[in-house]
């Protein structure tokens, strides 16, 4: 397929990632309705009215954001969202220029590369580091190989920061050759000129695409969730989720909170490998966790890792929220049974 440079009327330069134009969505435009959608926030019965401008008209949800009308309809129109289009008012100057950096990095060339680069040697070599007296891997043969030109979709249970980062090192290590990315929220990231700092230093700009937790701006997450699924289907990306959406905070690390449909809503979209993983033991003070497992003295870190979860039949169903929200259900059941063996393995 030649490259194409389409793009919605009113957005900016159209950016070309190989045989795809990514403006949050592929070479073709989305396809608008005229209706507006209603959807609901996460943990609240207040319903927030998504604008036709910003969602044009289709009922969908977000990562553990937007949740959406279940007796909506099952089939969606083809095409995707754009985060920039769509932020056209709601967007800060400094949230555009930092996501037109990370979309420049993403381009293929000499940028691209050498941050592929340090990611698979610095970007994992100190996080393994931090963990090295600490770290017990299972299940890492149930993988299957790498293949370079695809991509893959690791789900990941929730209770730490740092959850995917030690997961995504450890496959580094066993010979990942993809470029990571994990969404993140905006907040500081996004919103702070640190931000990019932050995020070019420690993760060689892995936290992408930005999520966003403030009501307002809710359905903004459509876009970011497309566009992690064109770079997907683009191939040669790693991309970590975690179905739950936000972290669980009690003291039982072997149950889960609800499925977030967003999560199936890039699988869906992406059509690639999803890998499980359940991890136990991490905290979340940055810090505290590198000085305990420098000196071996923080609780033991173990990483279950299982083959790819069978979501043939999901996927051949029309995309719509139930399909999405099936998806991630079954993404937290292969976690979960993941889990059940990492406590075996505990005794």
């Amino acid at each position: 397929m030649p490259s194409t440079s389409k793009k919605l009327a009113g957005t900016g330069p159209a950016i070309v990632y190989g045989d795809a134009t990514v403006n949050g969505f592929p070479s073709s435009a989305p396809d608008p309705l005229t209706r507006a959608s209603v959807g609901e926030l996460e943990g609240s019965s207040a319903p927030v009215r998504l604008t036709q401008g910003m969602l044009a008209g289709r009922r969908e949800d977000a990562v553990s954001v937007v949740d959406v009308d279940e007796d909506a309809p099952s089939a969606e129109p083809a095409g995707d969202y754009d985060l920039l289009e769509m932020g056209d008012a709601s967007l800060t100057r400094l949230e555009r220029a930092q996501i037109r950096l990370v979309r420049a990095s993403l381009r293929p060339g000499v940028l691209d590369s050498g941050i592929r680069a340090l990611q698979r040697s610095v970007g994992q070599w100190w996080i393994r580091a931090a963990t090295a007296r600490l770290r017990h891997v299972h299940g890492i043969e149930r993988i299957p190989p790498w293949d370079p030109a695809g991509s893959l979709v690791l789900v990941a249970n929730h209770r730490s920061f740092f959850d995917l980062y030690v997961t995504a090192a450890e496959l580094v290590a066993h010979g990942l050759p993809q470029r990571i990315l994990f969404p993140v929220r905006s907040k500081f990231f996004y919103d702070h000129p640190l931000g990019p700092v932050v995020n070019g230093v420690m993760s060689f700009f892995a936290m992408y695409p930005p999520i966003f937790r403030e009501r307002r701006r809710a359905a903004l997450n459509l876009a970011s969730l497309d566009e992690a699924a064109a770079l997907l289907r683009r191939g040669g990306f790693f991309v970590g989720l975690h179905p739950e959406g936000t972290r669980k905070t009690d003291d039982d690390p072997y149950t889960f909170l609800p499925a977030q449909s967003g999560v199936g809503r890039v699988i869906h979209k992406a059509r690639v490998p999803v890998i499980p993983v359940f991890v136990n033991g991490l905290g979340n003070d940055l810090p505290r966790q590198v000085a305990g497992g420098i000196a071996g003295t923080a609780p033991p870190i173990h990483m279950v890792f299982g083959g790819p979860i069978d979501l043939a039949a999901l996927l051949r169903a029309p995309g719509g929220p139930r399909v999405y929200r099936r998806i991630a259900e079954q993404c937290i059941e292969a976690i979960a049974g993941l889990g059940r063996e990492e406590k075996a393995l505990r005794r």
